[in-house]
């Protein structure tokens, strides 16, 4: 039998008016330390987003969202931050922010393969049919 390993993982959402606390989910975020795993998947459904926030900067959300993508790589890409070990990226990752881009508190959970546990978290709590 495998192994079971603690992960933990927030969702990233967008909120394009964080006065009015209504947001959109876009992606997950998911570490695992016994794994040395640290991933981002997000998907960006550009005609809802379209529809639920019309003023918001497309490229810029994109931008910010492929900056997730870099940082949890780690690496020279990732400038100060990507430098920091992966547990500390996974926190910086998961601050709380008052920014239209957020992510959700941190939840855990126990995996055997953290690559198909964030697959299964994306499908269940961003992906649209």
């Amino acid at each position: 039998m495998q192994e079971k390993h603690l992960f933990e993982y927030a969702v990233i959402r967008v909120v394009p008016h964080v006065e009015r606390e209504e947001y959109i989910n876009v992606g997950v975020i998911l570490y695992c330390k016994q794994e040395k795993f640290l991933s981002v998947r997000w998907a960006l459904d550009e005609i809802l987003m379209m529809q639920f926030a019309p003023d918001i900067d497309m490229t810029e959300l994109k931008d910010n969202l492929r900056a997730f993508d870099v940082i949890s790589k780690g690496g020279l890409d990732g400038g100060t931050i990507g430098a920091l070990e992966m547990a500390e990226r996974f926190r910086w990752l998961t601050a709380t922010r008052s920014t239209i881009l957020q992510p959700s508190s941190v939840h855990p959970g126990y995996t055997i393969d953290a690559e198909a546990t964030l697959d299964k978290l994306f499908n269940q709590l961003v992906k649209r049919n």
